[in-house]
């Protein structure tokens, strides 16, 4: 099954900041334009976010599991 949803809806749950912490590492990113909502991979000089992003990203992705969670289970269990 594939969903297709729009970029801002996945900057607005959390999961674009979630993933872009580990891409970090690497020195990678994936960009969302709001724009266009294009979303593309991209090397990066910079590593991690500041405090007041990572605690909103950490609430974002709280608030997406508490809400989708009996989906998420069900999904997986399929």
């Amino acid at each position: 099954m594939i969903t297709r949803k729009l970029g801002k809806e996945f900057r607005e749950s959390g999961l674009l900041w979630f993933i872009n912490q580990t891409l970090h590492l690497f020195g990678w990113a994936i960009c969302w334009e709001p724009d266009t909502d294009e979303i593309y991979p991209a090397r990066v000089k910079f590593r991690g976010f500041e405090n007041e992003n990572n605690t909103q990203g950490y609430i974002k992705v709280s608030k997406y599991l508490k809400d989708n969670i009996d989906e998420l289970i069900k999904e997986s269990q399929e």
